[in-house]
Parts: C-alpha cells; structure tokens; sequence
C-alpha cells in the first residue's frame, strides 16, 4: 500500500521505498505493466502469475500477444545497499519514464509511473471512482 514519489538517477536506478523493499525481497521481477507502468513482483508471487498464464490456451491470439510482451519485457532486478535497483531502458522507455516517477504499492504487486502518467491516469480514474464503486457493491467494501 502507499504511493511515494522519486526520481531516477542519471545510471536508471530507482529508490525502491523500504516498505516495498521488505515485500518484494533482495530480487524481484520487473516487467510492463498495464497502462503504460511498470509491475514489480516478489519471485513468489511471479512463480504464481507464470503458473497461472501457462493454463491459458495458446490457441488464442489475444493471450499469446499478451504473454509474449509479459514475458519478454521481464527481468530479474536486484537492489543495491542503498535500496537501488536500476531498471533496463527497454522498461523505462516502455513506461514514459524520464526523471520523476510514482512508485505505489498495489495488493500483490509495486507499479512504478511516470509521474506525468500516474497524474493523468489518476485524474480520469478518479472521475468514475464511485461510480466503479457501485457498480463492485457485491464485493462488500
């Protein structure tokens, strides 16, 4: 839970926040997110995803396009002593990320956005916020 924002540093390490350090361990997996971000996972956590996409069928387009950019925009990261852990390229220039980015937690994962595109997404998601709530009544929040 929690959002914090950072900058990266001119090598394209990231400060990953203590709390999120704790969850996500020494190594992580990073890959392309959703919306223009980046999804981090705990190795267990990814062992759980990865098990999960291999039960779809790879008879259906739409899954394998979806698997092959999962998977092949995937890395493993490490952090640093100083709670680094640098991003490759292919991910920051994936995600829009130049300097300023949002990084927050999200149930089971970390997402890290450009802090241009975490404002934008969140100004729109917060215009059918209750109303998205409504329509999840059945969840009992």
């Amino acid at each position: 839970m929690g959002e914090y924002q950072h900058s990266i540093d001119p090598k394209g390490r990231l400060f990953i926040p203590a709390r999120f350090r704790e969850g996500l361990g020494d190594s992580f997996i990073a890959t392309r997110g959703l919306d223009h971000c980046l999804f981090l996972y705990p190795r267990g956590e990814w062992e759980r995803i990865e098990k999960k996409l291999k039960e779809i069928p790879f008879t259906r387009a739409d899954a394998r396009a979806f698997i092959r950019l999962f998977f092949s925009g995937a890395c493993e990261c490490e952090i640093d002593r100083q709670g680094r852990s640098l991003l490759p390229a292919s991910l920051r220039e994936f995600a829009r990320i130049i300097r300023d980015v949002v990084v927050i937690g999200v149930s089971n994962r970390v997402e890290v956005w450009a802090k241009e595109e975490w404002v934008r997404y969140r100004e729109q998601a917060e215009n059918i916020y209750e109303q998205v709530a409504e329509s999840i009544d059945e969840l009992g929040l």
